[in-house]
Parts: structure tokens; sequence; C-alpha cells
């Protein structure tokens, strides 16, 4: 079902199974033989919500290659080498902002992520997760449930982006005064345009200077037939369904012009930096993913960097 303005879901439906799906891919790449990332907690949370094709892609039940599309230049067996680069660059951008002395950051629509957890923060550390009432609950409890332990000063709070966040925010003790890292992942691909603005025009008012931000973009390619791209997802993902998985990725985002992520932060002050996927693969050796003139792919999504 295409999103509306105020759909809802939880983490095994519509968006939210994205993040469940993203947290099962961190799980994956967490049992490689090299590992690049380790999060011990990204499985049990993927076997608590309980989508039965994720569960067993996590346990080694379901083999990505024998659900991928031979020609598909998006699949399974790919997501779990492009969320461990992902993950580490948004891990060392934690690390570095709190070797600057940083010492608030705010996740925002942190879904199943897990950093307040097992990350190594620095004495007096505070972590603001931002997200839906019902995933912050489901991640606060299942956590606590596993034994873990906040590894910071973790704030909890449950707010709809699409509502008054910075209110809630601010509310959880959020304070506008000092310097923030904030981070935006696999977030502004599912707002719309205009809300990616305002999304980013809120967290500009409640940065101090010397704040940093984090954010995974999605480049605007106008060229881009979207039917055409659109049926291309549904093929790829065709024996996904077939295996009881039926989440419709084509209708999950927001089409429109979309203002790049850099150009709109440097109107506010922001100065940005920015790096593909595809190099962020290639610095840490792994294969390239696919690129076509037909879709957007993994490996053309840009990881910005901005401080104010």
């Amino acid at each position: 079902m295409p999103r509306t303005d105020n759909d809802t879901w939880d983490l095994a439906t519509s968006v939210g199974a994205t993040a469940t799906m993203v947290a099962a891919a961190r799980a994956v790449a967490s049992k490689a033989d090299n590992p690049l990332i380790d999060d011990r907690f990204a499985e049990p949370l993927v076997r608590a919500v309980g989508v039965d094709f994720l569960t067993r892609w996590v346990t080694g039940d379901l083999v990505a290659a024998d659900v991928d599309d031979d020609e598909s230049s998006w699949k399974l067996e790919q997501m779990p080498d492009a969320m461990a680069v992902r993950t580490r660059f948004f891990d060392a951008f934690f690390a570095e902002a709190t070797r600057a002395g940083i010492r608030q950051a705010v996740i925002l629509a942190s879904g199943l992520d897990a950093r307040a957890y097992r990350l190594d923060w620095p004495a007096g550390m505070t972590v603001f997760e931002v997200d839906q009432p019902e995933v912050i609950a489901f991640k606060t409890n299942t956590l606590a449930g596993l034994g873990a332990e906040p590894t910071a000063d973790r704030r909890a709070v449950g707010v709809d982006l699409r509502h008054d966040w910075p209110a809630a925010l601010i509310g959880a003790g959020f304070d506008t005064s000092q310097p923030t890292a904030w981070i935006a992942e696999g977030l502004l691909g599912y707002l719309p345009p205009d809300a990616q603005d305002r999304l980013l025009d809120n967290i500009s008012a409640l940065s101090a200077n010397g704040s940093q931000l984090a954010t995974e973009a999605i480049p605007d390619m106008p060229e881009v037939d979207r039917e055409r791209a659109r049926e291309a997802m549904r093929k790829a993902t065709e024996k996904w369904r077939a295996h009881g998985f039926g989440l419709e990725f084509s209708e999950l985002g927001y089409e429109g012009d979309r203002n790049d992520v850099a150009a709109y932060l440097g109107t506010l002050g922001w100065h940005s930096t920015g790096r593909p996927m595809s190099d962020l693969l290639a610095d840490n050796r792994l294969p390239p993913v696919p690129q076509t003139n037909d879709s957007v792919s993994m490996a053309d999504t840009i990881y910005y960097t901005s401080s104010k």
C-alpha cells in the first residue's frame, strides 16, 4: 500500500520492516569471516520482531542467492556488505565527533539501531533516540530482556518525526546550547521532498555552533524512468514474496524533485563533504554493487558529513 501522510507501522510492516531488514543485514555481516562490524544485538532483535523471512536469513536457513533475481542489479546478497560499510561510516562519525568533544548525540528514526548499547561512548555522553513510540518501546523492552545496558545516558524519545519532535526532544533534556552529533541513517528517502527540507531546517535550528551531522542521501536522478525503476524493483523481489516477504519497496518512498542535501545545508550555514557508497565499498576492499541507468542503486547513495 502506498504511503500516506498519517500512515503508521510497526517493525514488521511498511517502513518499519525495512529497519528490521537492515538489522538482519548487520547480523549477517557480523558473521562474516573477517567482519567489518560487530553488532551482537542485531540478530536477537530481528528474531524478536518475528518476520520469518528475515529470521531465516540471519540464522542461515535461507540463502540470499537462492531468492535473488540473477539479472537484477539489486540483490539481498549485496546487502550485508552495503550495510556493513554504512554502519562503519556512521560509527566512525560518532567516534570522531566525540573525539572533538561533543557529548550530545541524536539518532533520528533510530529503529533497531543499538549504538547506545554497543558503542564505547565517553564519560558524560547523552544519546537521544527518536522514533515512533511503539518502535522505541519494542527495542527498549527487548534489549532489557537480553540484559543489555546502555553505554551512555540513553534518552528514548517516542515521537513521530512528522509531529513536533523538536519539542519532544527538548522535553527529554536536549540542550540547544551544546554542540550535537546528529545522524539521519536510512531516513531521508522515506520522507517527501518538502519534509526532508523541514527536517534539515529543524536540525539546523536546534544545533549550536560546532555541531555535526551525518546523513545518507538518495541522489536526485531525473533521467530515471520511474515506472521502469518500480518494475525493476518488483522483479528483483519477486522470489522474496514467494518466500513470504511481501513488502512492496517501490511504494515506501516518495517521488518528486528533491533538494541536494549538501547544497540545502549550505544555505543554512553548514559545510558538507560527501562520498558515494561505491567509494565506501572500495575503501573496505569489498565487491562493487552494480549500477545502471534505469534506477538508483545502493552504490549511488551518498554519505554526507556536515559541520556547523
